[in-house]
């Protein structure tokens, strides 16, 4: 991957609508090769997709949760039956299995705070093998995933 590479993976976590034309422009490249190194990238997996940020107010999911979850065990099965149940609940909306005191890390996305507290007990709480389950609400964002750094 060398510089122009890289500038067109930074201009198109900025905007990923960009039109080709405008992306070529932007990284002072003629619009054939430039379609040609994003397609390179797509196929090397650099470039995974392309999606829409959503307002989460707007869609109802603008109370957030990031959870931490301790399971009781750590063996195979109830680790794997405790990921694809957290990777089945739309609430979840990312997960990830962490080193420390704690086994897993989630944000949780939902309405309000009833229907948080309605998915921490009949969910989150019900799930196979675990033990405890914290709750850190979200009182604001300071900042925003805004991509990866690319240099």
């Amino acid at each position: 991957m060398d510089a122009i590479d890289r500038a067109i993976l930074r201009e198109l976590q900025r905007d990923g609508r960009l039109s080709n034309t405008e992306l070529a422009d932007r990284v002072r490249l003629t619009p054939s090769p430039c379609l040609r190194r994003v397609r390179q990238l797509e196929r090397d997996g650099v470039l995974r997709g392309y999606r829409a940020l959503l307002d989460a107010d707007a869609v109802g999911r603008g109370f957030q949760a990031f959870v931490t979850v301790a399971l009781a065990r750590e063996d195979r099965a109830t680790v794997a039956e405790f990921e694809r149940m957290v990777q089945e609940r739309e609430e979840v909306v990312e997960a990830h299995r962490v080193f420390g005191d704690t086994d897993f890390v989630l944000r949780v996305a939902v309405g309000d705070l009833a229907a948080y507290e309605k998915f921490n007990t009949e969910v989150l709480l019900a799930l196979p093998g675990v033990a405890r389950v914290t709750s850190h609400l979200t009182m604001k964002t300071v900042k925003e995933d805004r991509g990866l750094p690319v240099r």
